[in-house]
């Protein structure tokens, strides 16, 4: 039993499982609708897509040796709604993930006794790692929560539907 690998692959199992769900939130999206905000102080899915792709890019790159925010992020400029169509939006989700789960996969186990930063505050690898889970958990919610509001037709469940729990559990 190896606690550290343990941790590593429970951890790259949740990411996956969340970058899922967001995808499969984002397909059922006419893409007209993906860009749709509520009002001033929300955000469009798209707008989600592009902040945590400059979250993912700010946290990831060098993240052993480096303050996780950048000095050349502009996480401001990520609350723009100005991505464009549905490919550009998807580039973006692809290139913060594929950051995140490179920096993942090339993790050892004496990385673990480091310390990292973010916002110059001092962080183990375990919870810088945990940090950016919860963190990308709750826009993954708040894709799965707008895309239930703008979905035209039925929204199809990312989990157990609605009245389908005595199924599921027989199952």
């Amino acid at each position: 039993m190896d606690p550290i690998k343990d941790y590593l692959e429970s951890t790259v199992s949740l990411f996956h499982t969340y970058k899922s769900l967001g995808e499969k939130a984002l397909a059922q999206v006419p893409e007209e609708k993906l860009f749709w905000q509520f009002n001033e102080d929300s955000n469009s899915m798209a707008t989600l897509v592009k902040h945590l792709s400059g979250n993912m890019h700010s946290r990831w790159t060098n993240f052993l040796t480096t303050d996780g925010e950048k000095p050349w992020r502009k996480r401001d400029e990520e609350f723009e709604n100005d991505i464009k169509n549905r490919r550009d939006m998807m580039q973006e989700w692809e290139k913060g993930w594929k950051l995140l789960f490179d920096v993942l996969d090339s993790l050892s186990e004496e990385d673990f006794e480091k310390t990292v930063y973010i916002q110059n505050k001092a962080h183990t690898v375990m919870d810088a790692i945990n940090r950016q889970l919860a963190h990308y958990a709750s826009h993954v919610g708040q894709l799965i929560y707008l895309g239930k509001m703008l979905v035209d037709g039925p929204w199809k469940s990312l989990s157990i539907p609605k009245g389908q729990s005595k199924t599921f559990n027989k199952g």
